[in-house]
């Protein structure tokens, strides 16, 4: 089996690239995961996992083989080669190097007739955009759709805030005018949160097809959306404050469709 010692090894500097630098994540169509949690959920999500590389001390050989088939390569490291690696300050001793997967809407199948589907456009903070994948995964909602990403899906903090929920959802990117034709053309109902000419998200029946649309709390949704929304839905505040963290308002409205739905 293979081994590395030191953080001056060329593949190591390529790798550090990749972690940091989201062109490279981009050019190399690769990208890490930390954890063993999060490599089985990848795997589970028909991820290939090209790489695993193990500090032995923390992630004992038969755990990792577990994790891979035959054709993975292995690699055991050096504590300081892993601690360069690794991005969580608690870890587990392991890494993935993983091919991505394209997000387009082709790649979506729906396995019912009324499928439940998040939108969010021009999420910033990787934090959020990571609260809003696992938000969907506790739904199980039929698919996430990010409209002009700010970040790419692969981001280290993504991965992390989502406790691996980017691989056990159906995810797509787009721009809102290709997500709006998508929605339109399959006839799924669009309920943007939006304080203009909404009505309170309760009111509503979202057992039909369904988009569950949510903006940034700084700028909310753009004119496009609202143009193209089937209804505005808002959640009424009784505080002082209008708005709430786009993922908190997202798992509001999601949780209330999935009621409505007796969670099926």
């Amino acid at each position: 089996m293979k081994q590395i010692t030191s953080v001056q090894n060329s593949y190591i500097k390529q790798l550090v690239q990749l972690k940091e630098k989201s062109r490279e994540r981009k050019k190399s169509g690769l990208f890490l995961i930390e954890g063993f949690r999060e490599i089985s959920l990848a795997v589970k999500g028909h991820y290939h996992i090209d790489t695993i590389l193990y500090f032995p001390e923390l992630a004992p050989l038969n755990q990792v083989l577990d994790l891979v088939k035959d054709e993975t390569n292995i690699i055991e490291v050096s504590k300081e080669v892993y601690q360069k690696l690794a991005y969580r300050d608690t870890t587990e001793g392991v890494l993935a190097i993983v091919k991505a997967k394209s997000h387009t809407f082709s790649n979506i199948q729906f396995s019912n007739k009324n499928p439940l589907i998040l939108v969010a456009e021009a999420p910033e903070k990787p934090g959020n955009i990571g609260a809003l994948l696992r938000t969907a995964d506790a739904a199980n909602a039929d698919a996430v759709i990010i409209a002009n990403p700010k970040t790419d899906l692969y981001n280290p903090n993504i991965i992390r805030s989502s406790v691996g929920c980017i691989f056990t959802n159906q995810v797509a990117t787009g721009t809102t005018s290709e997500i709006i034709e998508f929605l339109t053309t399959n006839h799924i109902n669009i309920y943007c949160a939006a304080l203009q000419a909404s009505v309170d998200y309760h009111t509503l029946d979202f057992t039909t097809a369904t988009a569950i649309v949510v903006g940034t709390e700084a700028t909310g949704l753009s004119i496009e959306w609202l143009e193209n929304s089937t209804q505005n839905i808002i959640i009424p505040m009784q505080g002082e404050i209008d708005s709430m963290n786009v993922s908190v308002a997202a798992g509001i409205l999601i949780f209330e469709a999935k009621r409505q739905r007796n969670f099926k």
